[in-house]
């Protein structure tokens, strides 16, 4: 049976150079000024999404690997999303906009007051898309990264803090009696005095309480930790998963066990798989790519070992593309999704680095779900399937630049409205309220 979905957009790059490496660069849009963006949220509250969420990664990696995340502007530069957000605000009435956030780059009150006054300002649109990234702990005086859930530890105290500061004004504590010239009354204000493991500070907030509720609160991972801090403290939880039914329902049945855990119930946490499709005009169209993608040339591969060398922060265009990895390639802090996506379920130590990036490099069909290169209504079927398994969202993937969100969604917003999968418009409640209605 057709259900509605939330739908959302993952500006994957961060807030970077847009455009960079290929064609519609020459549209002669500049990536670090706002019009570009706004031009393109503008579009995506028409089409019906609920909210974009910018990808951040506040450190251009290690020293010693710079120059692979900068010199094909894949891994950077990048410029703060959180100061990005106003200008969206501005730009739309409705949608959300939930920026990255790390705890090792805010203290809790500095955060606190500064989400706050956005949540305000902003009509109550905003969302935290907290990551526990601990590459970045050079630029933030940790002598040394913490271990990955320590890193998770650290970002569960640095949010219950923005919550005790959130609530240090207590019910009744803002009167704003114009008779009485009473604004508000001290007494009913929590002073807070938090002493944790990793922070320390002092309340109450210099702040006035939200009107409908705190900023969603986002976050990504897959491993038990990360899976254990959903549950506890998200919102909306980016999945990244195979789309079969026995692993979005395992994914979903994760989480949900998680949050029932913490005292939460199961539909607190909205969970969305991020999807990058390529919408084509017509099966012959999707067909001819599926099968040139199964044929790339060294160029090809050479691209994409680029691409990869930023994530992975490590030079894989330097090692033989026929040779096995060698043994040792990558640092402990490199991300293991990475490595995931990169291997797969080839043998690392037999597998020549060929065989990886051409499966990197293949592309499938969404008619027999070996891949997401289909027609719209193609796609709208996978989004029917997921609906059937119990999904309540799916996050397009792509970069935040019209021509992007045009190619993706000119054809593919009619046929999802059509069947309802789609809604027409977005509540003035704010993004939260977006979330719940339905």
């Amino acid at each position: 049976m057709t259900r509605p979905q939330h739908f959302g957009w993952f500006l994957a790059r961060g807030f970077g150079p847009h455009g960079w490496g290929h064609p519609y660069l020459d549209w002669n849009w500049d990536w670090t000024r706002p019009e570009l963006y706004q031009q393109s949220v503008r579009e995506l509250e028409r089409a019906g999404f609920e909210f974009v969420l910018i990808e951040d990664a506040p450190s251009l990696g290690s020293p010693d690997t710079i120059d692979l995340r900068i010199r094909h502007a894949f891994g950077g530069p990048k410029l703060d999303p959180l100061l990005l957000a106003p200008y969206l605000f501005q730009a739309t009435q409705r949608l959300g906009v939930i920026p990255t956030v790390n705890p090792a780059a805010y203290l809790p009150y500095t955060a606190a007051r500064q989400f706050a006054t956005l949540q305000h300002l902003s009509g109550d649109r905003l969302g935290l898309n907290v990551v526990t990234d601990t590459g970045s702990a050079r630029h933030f005086g940790d002598a040394a990264p913490l271990g990955h859930d320590a890193a998770y530890d650290r970002a569960e105290e640095w949010l219950a803090g923005l919550r005790e500061l959130w609530n240090s004004w207590g019910e009744g504590a803002l009167v704003r009696d114009a008779a009485t010239g009473v604004y508000a009354d001290g007494a009913r204000l929590d002073a807070v005095r938090h002493r944790g493991e990793y922070f320390a500070f002092d309340g109450p907030l210099n702040a006035v309480p939200f009107t409908r509720g705190e900023p969603v609160i986002a976050s990504p991972g897959g491993s038990g930790r990360g899976l254990a801090f959903a549950g506890a403290n998200s919102d909306i939880q980016l999945a990244l998963a195979p789309l079969t039914e026995q692993s979005v329902r395992a994914y979903r049945a994760k989480i949900h066990a998680a949050a029932v855990e913490r005292g939460r119930a199961p539909s607190d946490v909205t969970v969305m798989f991020a999807i990058s499709p390529v919408i084509v005009s017509s099966p012959e169209e999707a067909d001819r790519l599926v099968a040139a993608s199964a044929r790339p040339d060294d160029d090809a591969l050479r691209l994409i070992a680029q691409r990869q060398s930023s994530d992975l922060e490590t030079d894989l265009t330097a090692l033989e593309l026929d040779a096995p990895l060698p043994a040792g390639l990558f640092a402990d802090h490199v991300s293991q999704g990475s490595l995931r996506r990169l291997i797969g379920d080839r043998d690392a130590a037999t597998a020549p680095l060929r065989a990886h990036l051409t499966a990197l490099a293949r592309l499938g069909r969404i008619s027999d779900r070996s891949g997401f290169v289909g027609t719209a209504e193609e796609f709208a079927d996978l989004i029917e399937e997921l609906g059937d398994w119990g999904n309540e969202g799916v996050l397009l993937w792509g970069d935040l630049h019209p021509v992007t969100i045009h190619r993706t969604l000119d054809e593919l917003v009619p046929v999802l409205r059509r069947r309802g999968i789609l809604r027409d418009e977005l509540s003035d409640g704010g993004l939260r309220a977006n979330l719940h209605s339905f």
